[in-house]
């Protein structure tokens, strides 16, 4: 049977987990929206408060090993050896277990202090109740990181889905609950806390069946032709070198690594890989010790200070919509360029780059200027006024900068090159404290929604220029700079003229563009209508080919066949 080639399954994984992403993002827009429109100020402000910490703990804890087990189970697969994937998901779990129960009994105990740091012992309960989700989501993030290893893609596009609707139900219905029973704000956070750890289990859970149904085919079946037909390849060479040299081949298990080398490899690899992932929850905690001290300066006072820090954190969830989508397919792209280095050279390597990064510029680009364009409507549409559109604006920049970032380290990380990101990732959020400091007495939260565009596309450059050198990449400047512009300035005049018609049409209706309602449709359908024009621009221009759609499942032939109908797909 014809297997699908490595572009081909790079390209459907990309696919199920990108739709994943935006699903669960789609979801997880109720993890904030409703909260602070049924909690209230304050019940937002501690939990906006105790987040940070819990996603950098997160990160500590499941940031660098599955990103080591994806890529030593793609290896050790490519190489004809699946044992060794499966001993290497038996001892990854151990360490994410024991790492996981070690952080969370530190975070538990440690609540007082941590509180006392921040200033406000409210933030206690909800610090606890975040706690208690390190008992899960590292086992769920180690299993995620097998199945990518073997390429695939739907048992970690399934659990994400799963994970954030059972954690953004579980919150609302505490919520919901616990504000009826009159509870203290402290309490009602910590309630919308156990969202995480609900949401955790459940995701674990469905993960471990994905273990047990691949456990159960494996045994039912035995190798799977592509399993054999890699150790055929292998057993071939081995021959080859028996006749060429005279001598016997060593025995494949004598060479196999023991259980403490492996738990080594991983750390090694793991503990680079997860310094770099810290680069962005560190960067919002740079924007929480830095921002709301600032603005005091500049003659806010404490509450004054919260709200207007709580306007800037309105644009978060839209540009981590893109940065999400980012994350998600970057832990594809790890596993296909070891696959990619070891089976097919130097040209396959600068393939695959130049796809990933050609594919997210352009997705960065588009998200930026869309955001930007439409960032009064979308601002009413989810919070019900415009403050803070300036901020919205400039934050929108960072869409491009961060979606290139988290791509071009992944590449990297691929190919071996797993502390550069790392330093790249940890110098911008350097460069961000330094800016906010120079930035927001200036121009206020506009300031530092700058400070962060600027870190994350500082990140982006010092990435891509290494794996240019790594990769031996040679863009040309028009395929990286002239068709893109080309294709964003269309999208942008299409996404602005159909807001601003849409905003005529309502008008000539009687219902002001002001209004909540009137900001959805203009929304939407400015998406609408940029997306559609992104689409066919990007066709027509060449940087979107009938290879690309055809494969993506389903939808992709239906799309290449419209365009071609329209005479805009080469």
């Amino acid at each position: 049977m014809k297997q699908p080639s490595t572009g081909s399954r790079l390209l459907q994984g990309a696919f199920i987990l990108g739709l994943a992403a935006i699903i669960s993002k789609i979801i997880g827009a109720f993890q904030k929206i409703p909260l602070q429109n049924l909690g209230g100020d304050g019940v937002f402000g501690i939990y906006n408060t105790v987040y940070p910490f819990y996603m950098l703990i997160i990160t500590v804890a499941a940031a660098g090993l599955p990103v080591a087990v994806s890529k030593f189970v793609a290896e050790e697969n490519a190489l004809g050896r699946p044992e060794e994937g499966r001993r290497i998901i038996r001892l990854s779990s151990i360490l994410l277990g024991s790492i996981g129960l070690i952080l969370a009994l530190l975070m538990y105990m440690g609540a007082p202090f941590i509180g006392h740091l921040i200033g406000n012992g409210h933030v206690i309960p909800s610090l606890r109740a975040a706690s208690l989700a390190l008992l899960f989501v590292p086992l769920m993030t180690g299993l995620r990181g097998y199945f990518q290893g073997l390429q695939q893609m739907v048992p970690t596009a399934v659990s994400q889905v799963v994970e954030q609707t059972i954690r953004v139900t579980v919150m609302i219905v505490l919520l919901l609950w616990l504000m009826r029973h009159d509870a203290s704000l402290e309490t009602i956070a910590a309630g919308a806390m156990l969202g995480s750890v609900a949401g955790g289990i459940v995701g674990l859970v469905t993960m471990l069946a994905y273990l047990y149904g691949h456990g159960r085919k494996s045994k039912k079946t035995g190798l799977s032709e592509k399993e054999m037909d890699r150790l055929q390849g292998l057993e071939t060479k081995k021959e080859q070198q028996r006749l060429q040299t005279g001598g016997a081949i060593s025995n494949e298990r004598e060479q196999a690594r023991t259980n403490g080398q492996w738990i080594r490899t991983l750390l090694l690899y793991a503990i680079p890989v997860c310094l770099g992932s810290l680069a962005v929850p560190l960067m919002n905690l740079v924007d929480t010790f830095t921002v709301p001290r600032l603005l005091r300066i500049e003659g806010l006072d404490e509450v004054e200070s919260m709200v207007s820090f709580g306007i800037y954190n309105r644009g978060l969830p839209l540009v981590q919509l893109v940065t999400m989508l980012a994350t998600s397919l970057s832990v594809l792209f790890i596993p296909a360029m070891a696959e990619a280095r070891l089976k097919g050279g130097p040209e396959a390597v600068r393939q695959q780059a130049g796809i990933a990064l050609r594919w997210f510029w352009l997705i960065g680009l588009a998200a930026s200027a869309g955001l930007a364009v439409l960032a009064e409507p979308i601002n009413r549409m989810l919070y019900g006024d415009a403050a803070g559109t300036e901020a919205l604006r400039y934050m929108a920049l960072t869409a491009a900068g961060s979606t290139v970032s988290i791509i071009a380290a992944a590449l990297l990380q691929g190919l071996g090159a797993v502390r550069a990101p790392a330093f790249s990732m940890l110098a911008a959020a350097g460069v961000k404290a330094l800016l906010n400091m120079l930035l927001v007495p200036a121009l206020g939260i506009s300031g530092a929604a700058l400070a962060g565009a600027a870190a994350y596309m500082l990140a982006a450059g010092l990435n891509v220029a290494l794996l240019a050198r790594r990769a031996a990449l040679r863009p040309a400047p028009g395929a990286v700079l002239a068709k893109p512009a080309l294709v964003i300035a269309a999208m942008s005049v299409a996404a602005a003229g159909m807001a601003w018609a849409a905003g005529a049409v309502l008008g000539g209706m009687g219902i002001a563009a002001d209004r909540r309602l009137a900001a959805v449709g203009i929304s939407l359908l400015g998406i609408a209508a940029g997306a559609a024009v992104f689409l066919l621009a990007s066709a027509r221009m060449g940087l979107l080919t009938a290879t690309d759609l055809a494969a993506i499942p389903k939808l992709g032939p239906r799309l290449a066949k419209l365009l071609r109908r329209l005479r805009v797909l080469r």
